[in-house]
């Protein structure tokens, strides 16, 4: 199948795209041309395309020349707290760049199959019941999470109206990264083996936290599958861990002993207490479900980032 991917050179998209190209699909990445970042590193094994999801009229063309049968649209503006600073340039992207991208999809390619969304666990906000199902109200708690909402409900109206085949999948928070250390995982992870003063914020927040590779397997399990187009589905583990949780298994695994200081980074004007997702629907239709435990995952990405920092201090 011709795939499209956006946002391919980003924490989901660079480990999803392999994957993809491991099971034969002819992989596009839909990238925007940024002066500079091409001129050094490898070359992709897929074919790269350069558009900007905020123009309609270029992206349609893109779109009319490559075809795709299917889109895994993972491109958007992600950190929450960046969001509340700069709520125009997140709506332009998060919300009308999915609005260009499907119209494009459904106006310029005849025998589309699939376009698979990126939503996020933040549509949720905060909810009275957890785990939280597919079918809870939306509530939305920062610009981010409005822009996701936002797209979600665009693409659900172009299910209703035009049979648009659409799935929108909700992953629950991710971690696993290889480069960013801006989210809490991450962060706290490479402090702790840089023998630092762990610097965090609130410690009560409650997240469900789902390894890289079980997010990447879940875009996997809904491409070609026709049980999946007109679904919203979880991805997440249905286990909660308080941030404070997350520090004393860090210590344990790490062997930690220094300080942790609290709240030392500024509150956002609206958080979210807790977010747990209920996967079974994603078990239930599709066959999903986790692999790692939560010990597992924060081992492996201990484990890259200790031979990493290892290197950059050879």
């Amino acid at each position: 199948m011709k795939v499209l991917v956006t946002g391919g050179s980003g924490f989901i998209g660079s480990r999803l795209i392999p994957k993809l190209v491991e099971l034969e699909h002819d992989v596009y990445s839909l990238e925007r041309y940024v002066t500079g970042r091409y001129v050094l590193g490898g070359r992709y094994v897929v074919k790269t395309v350069f558009s900007d999801l905020r123009n309609y009229f270029t992206l349609r063309n893109t779109i009319r020349k490559v075809q795709p049968e299917a889109v895994v649209h993972l491109a958007s503006i992600s950190p929450v707290s960046y969001s509340y600073d700069h709520p125009i340039e997140v709506m332009e992207t998060n919300f009308l760049g999915t609005v260009n991208l499907a119209e494009s999809c459904l106006r310029e390619v005849p025998q589309f199959r699939h376009f698979l969304f990126a939503g996020t666990s933040e549509e949720y906000g905060n909810q009275e019941n957890t785990p939280i199902k597919e079918s809870a109200e939306l509530r939305p708690c920062s610009p981010y999470a409005v822009s996701k909402v936002a797209a979600d409900k665009y693409l659900q109206y172009m299910y209703d109206a035009y049979d648009f085949p659409v799935t929108i999948l909700r992953n629950f928070n991710t971690y696993g990264r290889k480069n960013n250390t801006h989210f809490v995982v991450e962060r706290i992870i490479v402090q702790m083996l840089e023998e630092k003063t762990v610097m965090l914020g609130d410690p009560t927040p409650v997240r469900d936290l789902l390894y890289i590779d079980d997010h990447v397997s879940s875009y996997v399990t809904c491409l070609e599958n026709e049980k999946a187009i007109g679904e919203v589905f979880n991805f997440c583990t249905r286990r909660g861990t308080s941030i404070t949780q997350l520090v004393e298994l860090m210590k344990e695994l790490i062997g930690f002993k220094r300080e942790v200081v609290w709240n030392t980074i500024p509150e956002r004007p609206l958080d979210v207490a807790v977010l747990v997702g209920d996967n079974s629907k994603a078990k239930r239709l599709l066959g999903w479900k986790p692999k790692f435990t939560l010990k597992k995952g924060l081992q492996l990405t201990i484990n890259f980032w200790k031979e990493k920092i290892s290197q950059l201090t050879e």
